[in-house]
């Protein structure tokens, strides 16, 4: 089940750029915790196409470069 979602760009300086009114796009997915890997998945897609979605479980180490398209899935059991 899912506990915690991270995308890579909630780690952005406040020196990084705005995009443009209207042109903001999501940055977490509350409403997939408790769901499967499949089903937040295809959330996160439908709201975020081009998203590299990765599943790792909790305390796992991950890098920490900036990608802008990188959803990070964090679970606390993999099924």
């Amino acid at each position: 089940l899912i506990n915690c979602l991270q995308l890579t760009e909630s780690r952005m300086s406040c020196a990084a750029p705005k995009a443009p009114a209207g042109e903001e796009k999501k940055t977490s997915w509350p409403e997939v915790v408790g769901k499967s890997i499949e089903e937040a998945k295809e959330i996160i897609l439908k709201d975020m196409p081009n998203a590299d979605i990765d599943v790792l479980p909790a305390g796992s180490a991950m890098t920490l470069d900036f990608r802008t398209n990188r959803v990070r899935i964090i679970v606390d059991t993999v099924a």
